[in-house]
């Protein structure tokens, strides 16, 4: 069984040979730069780091080191803007404004780039939202080329390929009006917070449906994205979701749908126990990143509530275990989620979020060396 085969039998919930092993595919299960400089010289690799999403500072990971930790998936992401209002605009060392008017600052004490500036805060009328310079869709620069790229990875690759898209209507609309504004209008303004809503989705629509036109039958997999879910609770309340957020990403899940038969992963962090049908009534496939740790989402109840309809991929601990534990640790845990996971398929191995710079290299090894002791087909006990 190759990759691309193993990855798509655990998502329609068949056992493979092994369980599938992710690292790198997209910008929410890949690994920190710092991190990643370290894993270059630990493997003697001198070629360019490339960065995949700026605020978080990911990278995309070397072919090499996919080979060493026999990993099952790559990437697939479209092409840079080309048009003048896509474009980041640089504002000094270490600050930004991207294409959604979002100021970005990285602090020399920090890792990664925070929200220094909403594109949308204080006091703001349906008009501000209207004719806010929001990102075109449909940028020439996010298709060319990408046709011909993407035959020409998956002819060189088995690799299941994962297409990186976008959602990100709650998110996305959090950073434009800012934090506390955003909780104020969702119920004093709930006309200006769906303004923003529409304005959002319109924004994303058009690049789901120009790239998938392109690759949706090219792709084995699509990744999206959008954080609904706090520590210990959803970060709105689910009849609110429902009634405000939810059909915008039904709108464009429904654009992905109808584009490709790929199945859908959808991340999300955080306690989203209480959401889970409604991904699953959206068309969602897969959840990740699985953060077991967080209220409601202890592995056996996600397994056995969920785990005919869902494939969970993620649910190594990357809080506690990875950073701070022993390789035996590592191991532990590896070991155990894949004995609840596992069986019946279901299940794809990676971290909870990216790889953080305080992981030690031994623990990251320790995770994939475990995935393959453990992760063989069938499941045991010992």
């Amino acid at each position: 069984m190759n990759s691309r085969e193993r990855v798509l039998t655990a998502l329609a919930h068949r056992e493979p040979d092994r369980v599938p092993v992710d690292f790198g595919s997209t910008w929410i299960t890949t690994i920190t730069i710092p991190k990643y400089e370290e894993l270059k010289r630990h493997f003697g690799i001198d070629s360019p780091t490339v960065v995949m999403e700026r605020s978080q500072q990911v990278c995309m990971v070397d072919e090499r080191i996919l080979d060493a930790f026999h990993v099952d998936t790559m990437g697939v992401f479209y092409g840079p803007p080309e048009l003048e209002r896509n474009q980041f605009v640089e504002l000094g060392e270490n600050v930004y404004r991207d294409s959604w008017g979002i100021t970005w600052h990285k602090p020399p004490t920090s890792h990664y780039f925070d929200m220094l500036k909403p594109a949308l805060g204080g006091d703001i009328t349906i008009h501000d939202v209207l004719n806010h310079p929001w990102p075109d869709p449909h940028d020439p620069g996010y298709t060319r080329g990408l046709r011909e790229r993407v035959m020409k990875q998956r002819a060189s690759t088995d690799r299941a390929l994962v297409l990186n898209l976008s959602i990100w209507v709650l998110q996305c609309s959090q950073f434009v009006r800012g934090f506390e504004d955003w909780f104020v209008d969702l119920i004093a303004q709930p006309r200006l917070m769906e303004a923003i809503f529409d304005a959002i989705t319109e924004s994303l629509l058009g690049v789901v449906e120009d790239v998938l036109d392109e690759v949706g039958d090219l792709v084995d997999v699509v990744s999206v994205s959008d954080d609904m879910g706090h520590q210990d609770r959803t970060c709105i309340r689910p009849e609110l979701y429902r009634k405000l957020i939810k059909p915008r990403h039904a709108r464009l899940m429904e654009a992905i749908k109808s584009r490709t038969k790929a199945p859908v992963m959808w991340h999300t962090c955080g306690s989203v126990y209480d959401l889970l049908d409604d991904l699953i009534e959206m068309g969602v496939d897969a959840l990740n990143p699985v953060q077991t740790d967080a209220a409601k989402m202890e592995p056996e109840r996600l397994k056995r509530d969920y785990g005919d309809r869902l494939t969970f991929w993620g649910g190594i601990d990357a809080i506690r275990v990875l950073p701070f534990g022993t390789p035996q640790d590592v191991e532990e845990e590896v070991k155990r989620k894949i004995r609840v996971f596992a069986p019946g398929g279901g299940y794809i191995l990676n971290s909870v979020h990216n790889i953080q710079p305080n992981v030690p290299l031994e623990n990251l090894f320790a995770m994939f060396e475990a995935a393959q002791k453990y992760g063989r087909y069938p499941i045991g006990d010992e």
